[in-house]
């Protein structure tokens, strides 16, 4: 079976940067536990979405905007 990568928003690489930022300044100092697991999401989200930016079709997303 070959590999597919869902086409992914751009909102979606925004959200995994900013909640990686709020994560290590405001919820790490706070609670180290629950900033690190926040952390490490938000990192797997930023990761999924740069693979989502290499290998996925281009041609989807462009549909995927015009049915707005």
């Amino acid at each position: 079976m070959a590999f597919k990568a869902a086409p992914l928003h751009g909102s979606f690489m925004l959200t995994a940067i900013l909640g990686f930022l709020i994560s290590v300044i405001w919820v790490y100092p706070k609670n180290r536990s629950y900033g690190f697991a926040f952390g490490l999401i938000f990192v797997l989200m930023f990761i999924a979405s740069i693979i989502s930016m290499t290998y996925g079709p281009a041609g989807t997303e462009l549909k995927m905007d015009k049915k707005k």
